[in-house]
């Protein structure tokens, strides 16, 4: 027996979920060179109907203008790709990013043609732009899109013409951050210098009939090995009864393993959710080490649409402090990408939308034992998500709200709400997004009434972070910040007393909370926590330069100072993650700006990441060998901290050693006293330490005779047979 539920859709604009790609036919830009690189999806549905539905690529080259807010500029001297920002222009604008008198507006044009007619819906599918959406299409006002980091999506079937006939759409986009409201989300960041603006993610045409496809939620049942959908429709016509078909494929073989159909029927002008279940024969888990992926198709009459999804679980269990991924507890270790920080770089280029990039990027992620990136203050291009889908990521996926201190702007709950829809809409079917993600670092309790207005859509019902604002229910988690060296910059920022690594000691190893994060426990990640950066080039930023002063000296060497950075943050992680008192350990950052030039602000830019080569995404290679290990899955934790050691005298060293995966382990841990390149004492014990557990090893090693400079490593062969070490520095003096 099978039992259809219809719920009725709550909102008046629902987002699209996926989409396959087509071809337009003759589509064409004005002035440049054709662009056609969609393709045919026209084809048959189980009942044997040819479907209609066309989405047509709008993305490639587009004119480009300036002007005001209110009048369409008369002429088109520029180009600028889309997706992408409007400082790629050709020729370029001046003062791009800023507010400037040169402008208010940017004004983006293009033509294109669709062959045959118009289906019964078209709608204008434009994922993200800044700042603020007004769209025209063949000379009338095709609706706006306050929001910069959701879809707009369009009815355009009244202005839209066929039969290879020219339809010119010009889209206005704010020319600066501050053409919108301040009571709406603007993405301010106290660390950004430029607010680009621009079409930053792709545009798409979808031609279908009706009643077509408007939402598709999958929920997955890991312990029924099933799929549970919710398909939301829109008819445009009086219909009766229709078919409805589901069919779930493996993205990687094409084999089909589940299909469910209906018989539903709609009235006219009709809005409905149906509640479906597919069956998944040979249920096969997503995780990051294994991310399989499967495709569910969707169709009516007259429409389908594909969207793809994994079988995973996801929640914190508030009385462990673990993450669960699949049933079972998972430890978070990883990284950040700060995507809008990135869009001001300047050797940025056209990398965050070039796929290939974008997978290498993630790939070369992977390669540091990471399995979670928090995408930081604001949403990368959709492809993103798609490459964490494929690589294997845990996504905590962070709205841009940064409201610290004195923000210019004051989002609320009422205009929050409506853009946390769209945003989870968007991207509830991907299987990488794991936590929503608030806000950052902000004291506000409108993030708070807005995910609690929203969450209940969320059928997966992931867990949400609040940022330093309370956590709304015991299923949520906190982040944390433990930046002890702030202390060194600014001595009101951080713990003052933390002066250099030797204090470690003196470091709880559950990190410090901000007061309104302490009224309900939950599980923390600290994403967070280093204050240690160097550009690319091995310069100080405008907020560590006193640090590095401090701890070196006021002329140390690049190389110095990118050794000093590596060591100290691999002690940093191994310290957060041995405790084991964090759901999960994320360094910052993975990926952002880097302003070269140890200069105060604004020139000077107050973090950056590891890379000395972008494109080829080649890491600084201090970070790469001491960082690399200290993310390891089989880890060790050198509880030495630098103190000074008396020679001659036997000491007795800990070394913590931990398992994050779900086999024991068991091998010998080794300590060693080395004089450079030379072993000068070494000692070596067996260890076993259960799945997800830690154990820690004593080991009593006489300090070296002969007073001087030397570096005490702690080294393991891991699952794998791959060495992982932790090493210290160490300054032996003469006996008293």
């Amino acid at each position: 027996m099978r039992t259809v539920i219809v719920l009725f859709a709550i909102g008046a604009s629902v987002s699209m979920v996926s989409s396959v790609p087509v071809r337009a036919s003759k589509e064409r830009v004005e002035g440049v060179p054709p662009s056609n690189r969609g393709q045919d999806a026209r084809d048959t549905t189980p009942h044997g109907v040819t479907t209609n539905r066309r989405v047509i690529d709008l993305n490639g080259t587009w004119q480009v203008a300036e002007g005001s807010m209110d009048s369409v500029p008369k002429q088109f001297e520029h180009t600028v790709p889309v997706p992408g920002l409007v400082d790629m222009a050709q020729p370029a604008f001046a003062e791009v990013g800023k507010k400037s008198d040169k402008r208010q507006a940017f004004w983006y044009r293009r033509t294109f043609t669709v062959e045959g007619s118009v289906p019964g819906v078209a709608m204008l599918k434009i994922h993200k732009a800044c700042y603020g959406t007004k769209v025209w299409l063949n000379g009338q006002l095709a609706g706006e899109h306050l929001p910069c980091f959701t879809p707009a999506l369009l009815d355009v079937k009244q202005y839209v013409k066929g039969a290879g006939q020219e339809n010119e759409l010009i889209v206005r986009v704010g020319a600066d951050r501050e053409s919108r409201p301040t009571d709406v989300p603007s993405g301010w960041d106290f660390e950004k210098y430029l607010y680009l603006p621009g079409i930053y993610d792709s545009v798409e045409l979808i031609l279908t009939g009706a009643p077509h496809v408007v939402n598709v939620q999958t929920i997955p049942n890991l312990a029924n090995s099933s799929v549970r959908v919710l398909v939301t429709l829109r008819s445009s016509g009086a219909i009766r009864m229709f078919p409805l078909d589901l069919i779930v494929r493996e993205v990687t073989s094409g084999r089909e393993i589940g299909r469910e159909a209906a018989n539903p029927a709609m009235g006219r002008n009709d809005e409905r959710t149906f509640d479906l279940t597919v069956p998944i024969r040979d249920c096969h888990l997503w995780s990051p080490e294994d991310p399989f992926l499967y495709e569910l198709e969707v169709s009516t009459y007259f429409d389908r649409l594909k969207t793809r999804f994994g079988m995973r679980s996801f929640r914190f269990d508030a009385a462990t402090g673990r993450a669960v991924l699949n049933g079972k507890p998972y430890f978070m270790r990883g990284t950040n990408v700060c995507a809008y920080r990135f869009l001001e770089d300047a050797e940025r280029g056209d990398k965050p939308w070039r796929a290939e990039w974008v997978r290498r990027l993630h790939e070369k992620f992977k390669s540091m034992h990471w399995n979670s990136i928090r995408y930081c203050i604001g949403f990368p291009p959709e492809v993103w998500y798609d490459v964490a889908d494929e690589v294997g990521f845990l996504i905590q996926d962070e709205f841009p709200i940064w409201l610290l201190d004195k923000a210019p702007e004051n989002p609320t709950a009422q205009k929050i709400i409506p853009e946390y829809t769209e945003w989870m809409r968007e991207r509830w079917n991907h299987p990488c997004v794991v936590i929503w993600d608030a806000q950052n670092e902000s004291h506000t309790p409108e993030t708070g009434k807005a995910l609690m207005a929203v969450r209940r859509l969320d059928l997966s019902n992931r867990p949400w972070d609040n940022g330093w604002s309370e956590p709304q229910t015991d299923q949520d988690c906190v982040e944390a910040h433990p930046y002890l060296m702030s202390g060194l910059f600014n001595a009101s920022w951080g713990n003052a007393k933390f002066k250099s690594l030797k204090d470690m000691v003196t470091v709880s190893g559950i990190p410090s909370l901000q007061q309104a994060q302490r009224k309900i426990k939950v599980p923390i990640i600290i994403n967070e926590y280093a204050w240690l950066w160097l550009n690319r080039d091995g310069t100080t930023t405008c907020l560590t330069g006193p640090v590095y002063e401090r701890l070196l000296g006021p002329n140390s060497t690049v190389e110095q100072r990118r050794e000093f950075y590596a060591k100290l943050l691999a002690a940093k992680t191994e310290f957060w993650r041995a405790h084991r008192e964090c759901a999960g350990v994320l360094h910052f950052c993975g990926l952002g700006y880097s302003r070269s030039g140890n200069k105060p602000r604004p020139e000077g830019g107050a973090t950056s990441d590891h890379f000395l080569d972008l494109e080829k995404l080649t890491f600084e290679p201090n970070f790469e060998k001491y960082v690399r290990d200290a993310f390891a899955p089989i880890g060790l934790m050198l509880d030495y901290w630098g103190q000074d050691l008396t020679a001659g005298q036997e000491h007795e060293f800990k070394v913590v050693v931990i398992n994050d995966l779900y086999n024991d382990w068991t091998g010998q841990v080794r300590l060693r006293w080395m004089k450079g390149t030379d072993a000068v004492a070494a000692q070596e014990q067996g260890c076993t330490v259960r799945s997800l557990g830690s154990q820690t090893v004593t080991f009593r090693l006489a300090v070296p005779s002969a007073p001087g400079n030397y570096t005490l490593v702690a080294e393991l062969a891991d699952a794998t047979g791959e060495p992982v070490r932790s090493l210290r520095d160490a300054k032996i003096v003469p006996a008293p």
